[in-house]
């Protein structure tokens, strides 16, 4: 397929006498034409980061979509703007599918006074603007047509059934199958699947069974107990299978998921956080696995309560081919879970960047009950469990913790003291701190 995009993009090209890029509607770079003049002018900022990232950047989206391309049905000319970086003239043929605009060609104008390209010419690269549509659009609708095949993997028994379930979809994706992907979750999400994912191969929402989890017994921010951040069982997610290039070029996947959070937000009427600035710092929260949580942190309800039906996406491992797929839909599960309960993850976070959410969310399919924590986790003692949790955030360095609480000291040993009776645990014991860090971590999850 990306060979037949460099085709009828050097047809272009050859048509108008200039070099010609072609781009999504979400202005990812798909295919280019080679530039071989001498004329520096030829390359400003703006073409040069699209070719070298693949992408442009919101803010000069945002200007040329400010000349009316996404409604223009014929070619559109852009002046020159060095301000903004644009430093010659530009030359956008839309293209469209049956009136749905699917990406943009791009074509460096001519200096003021020189001719531009003929109208022949002009109609000509918009006929093939035509083909390139219908490209994208049976690329685009391909991925939605495979959502069958791709569910069936989510939620296969393991064993055969799994098996069988894998080579359906390898044969469906016939060579891309053997690509490098990552699996991605969105929860919630109540709406259908969307008409089109910027490189996605395949997509598909996928409902809860029992208590939560897409295709599983629990997911992101779900559960049966009765914990004030708990989302309403029979909550679906979003399941997206996205093709990358390598194991470290993860941003454009990051960006193309970091637009769905709004699409959700927008169906379920929740707030999905900050997407703009949640794809840049996916992982930043993550550090190390007994980083503390300082003054950031809160109690294992107090986070839920802010967290309630928050839209969240999970970001898996890269994996190549299908094999692995199951696994991966796994990891992007949890780190959706992750995601909701923790909020410095970012409403976007990676499985490599969780921490001991990795082991925390393989552990709790189910609201934790532990009896040793079972009172201390109740609305009564919630300044109690926030203490707690600070206290074990700051690996039980008491001067951290009551700074970090805004607390005197001896007001933190007096509610340490508080802990050690509801729970029966001894805190100067490093088996009881475990158990009890666990089950506030684990409770942000129910």
């Amino acid at each position: 397929m990306k060979g037949d995009y460099q085709d009828l993009v050097d047809e272009i090209s050859a048509l108008l006498g200039a070099p010609a890029t072609l781009e999504n509607r979400d202005f990812r770079l798909i295919a280019f034409g080679a530039h071989d003049s001498d004329d520096d002018l030829a390359m400003d900022p703006v073409r040069t980061r699209s070719i070298l990232t693949r992408q442009s950047t919101a803010a000069v989206r945002s200007w040329f979509e400010g000349f009316g391309i996404a409604r223009a049905t014929g070619p559109v000319r852009i002046p020159a703007a060095p301000d903004a970086g644009v430093f010659r003239g530009r030359i956008c043929l839309p293209v469209r599918y049956r009136g749905i605009v699917q990406g943009y060609v791009w074509l460096l104008d001519q200096e003021p006074g020189k001719p531009g390209p003929e109208p022949a010419a002009l109609d000509a690269a918009m006929e093939v603007a035509q083909r390139i549509g219908v490209l994208l659009a049976e690329e685009a609708k391909a991925g939605a047509d495979l959502s069958r095949e791709f569910l069936a993997v989510l939620t296969a028994g393991r064993g055969w059934q799994q098996d069988m379930a894998v080579a359906a979809l390898r044969a469906a994706l016939g060579p891309g199958g053997d690509g490098l992907h990552a699996a991605v979750c969105v929860a919630p999400w109540p709406g259908e699947v969307p008409a089109s994912v910027p490189g996605a191969a395949a997509v598909c929402v996928v409902p809860r069974r029992g208590g939560g989890e897409p295709g599983g017994p629990a997911g992101p921010g779900a559960g049966s107990g009765p914990g004030p951040g708990s989302e309403p069982a029979g909550e679906p997610a979003l399941a997206v299978l996205l093709r990358l290039r390598s194991t470290d070029a993860l941003a454009p996947a990051l960006a193309a998921v970091t637009r769905l959070l709004p699409r959700a937000a927008q169906t379920t009427g929740t707030g999905g956080g900050n997407a703009g600035s949640g794809g840049g710092k996916t992982g930043a929260g993550g550090g190390s696995a007994g980083s503390g949580g300082g003054a950031g942190s809160t109690s294992a309800t107090a986070a839920t309560a802010a967290t309630a039906h928050r839209v969240t996406a999970g970001v898996a491992d890269p994996v190549r081919g299908l094999a692995d797929l199951p696994a991966a839909w796994e990891q992007a599960v949890a780190s959706a879970r992750a995601a909701a309960a923790q909020p410095r993850f970012g409403p976007v976070a990676q499985w490599s960047a969780i921490g001991p959410y990795r082991l925390l969310t393989a552990l709790t399919a189910d609201p934790v009950d532990d009896p040793a924590a079972r009172t201390l986790l109740t609305p009564a003692h919630r300044e109690l469990a926030r203490t707690a949790e600070v206290f074990l955030d700051c690996a039980g360095q008491a001067g951290r913790a009551a700074a970090a609480l805004g607390i005197h000291r001896q007001t933190l040993y007096y509610r340490l003291g508080r802990v050690e009776q509801l729970t029966g645990l001894d805190l100067d014991e490093g088996e009881d701190r475990l158990l009890l860090h666990m089950a506030l971590k684990a409770s942000r999850l129910a």
